[in-house]
């Protein structure tokens, strides 16, 4: 068949579905020899070879979005004779003829379930298009059982057409403790890795962490990594006020390399999300051998198994506890550091490329 992937994600951003997105391509032009890859992207890479590329530039010129989408790529499809067409990122594809197989990965429903948390502009594009989108679908792939429930109570009746494709790890994260001398902190640590926004319930960390200093004579600091995200404001102020301050380090962006040494040498991976589709940073810090606690909802306790200490979202007093258990036992550390290692073995991005093939046999 001829496949194409509509790729801006490759291009336009580089968080979770874009590391998604391109890990289980590399995967299936790896192991998958009968079928043709193309990616619809807006720049040239050449970074996923064979896989042809098909060049639809994005211009800053109202309107001209909404054309590529709606008009532009599914003219260009339909006259490549296209057999199926893929959107890895929730929204399309668009008016492709029947005879054109589609695809759509959803990833999480956040805007429909959490819109407070995401800008009305999204908001309203999700709940005009989402519903066409899912029932115009040959199949829906979704990145855990979570997600495929939360689309199935969305929009019942999709049952039979979705498949759960989970995500896997990267060859990069294994255990690196060796270098930790290379890290500009030589304290010990406690790691938060993602956006910093509202969902993902920071400030709730920010208060057990204060708690925890309070009870201990450990200096043991607070490191997040990852950029501001929208309405990250009341984050920030919580940061300067915070009695501690000077023990909570904001490192903003870290190259993904660098990420495996943050992550095998803290204490602690800490990740207390009000809700995620798959929750990719945990599975990361598993595989470096991180001690993980995470926020009992949504897919984490899914994809952590019984690795992870959990707590409710929004339960400060379990979270210090676990945090105060976890600086104070060293065996503590040393048997979640094991469960880690062993549940990351589940996710491998061989695996993501199977389940997918598989569920083009269904087609």
């Amino acid at each position: 068949m001829k496949i194409a992937f509509l790729a801006d994600t490759l291009d336009r951003q580089y968080a979770g579905i874009h590391i998604y997105t391109y890990n289980l391509l590399r995967a299936l032009i790896r192991l998958d020899h009968e079928n043709q890859y193309y990616l619809v992207r807006p720049q040239p890479k050449g970074d996923l070879s064979p896989a042809i590329e098909i060049i639809k530039p994005i211009y800053r010129v109202p309107g001209h979005q909404s054309l590529r989408l709606f008009w532009d790529i599914p003219r260009t499809l339909a006259r490549q004779n296209m057999d199926l067409v893929i959107e890895p990122a929730h929204f399309g594809p668009f008016n492709l003829p029947k005879r054109i197989k589609r695809i759509t990965f959803i990833h999480d429903l956040t805007t429909i379930k959490m819109p407070q948390l995401h800008v009305r502009h999204s908001q309203l594009l999700q709940r005009m298009f989402l519903p066409g989108i899912l029932r115009r679908a040959d199949r829906i792939l979704v990145n855990s059982n979570h997600t495929r429930n939360d689309v199935l109570d969305y929009l019942p009746g999709l049952a039979q057409k979705t498949d759960v494709i989970y995500a896997g790890k990267d060859d990069i994260f294994y255990p690196r403790p060796e270098l930790k001398a290379s890290l500009d902190i030589k304290a010990s640590y406690f790691l938060y890795v993602g956006t910093l926004e509202p969902r993902k319930n920071l400030l709730t960390l920010l208060t057990a962490y204060q708690r925890f200093r309070d009870r201990t004579t450990a200096k043991t600091k607070l490191v997040f990594i990852g950029k501001k995200g929208w309405q990250s404001k009341g984050l920030m102020q919580a940061y300067q006020h915070h009695p501690y301050k000077t023990d909570i380090v904001l490192k903003g962006y870290v190259d993904r390399k660098h990420l495996p040494v943050w992550m095998s040498n803290c204490l602690a991976f800490i990740y207390p999300s009000l809700y995620e589709g798959f929750g990719l940073p945990v599975l990361e810090a598993m595989a470096c051998g991180a001690p993980v606690i995470v926020a009992d909802n949504s897919s984490l306790r899914e994809i952590s198994g019984d690795a992870a200490l959990l707590f409710e979202a929004k339960n400060v007093q379990l979270l210090t506890r676990y945090l105060l258990n976890v600086q104070q036992k060293s065996e503590l550390r040393q048997s979640l550091s094991k469960k880690s290692l062993q549940q990351a073995k589940n996710y491998t991005w061989e695996r993501s490329a199977n389940l997918f093939l598989n569920s083009l046999n269904k087609l």
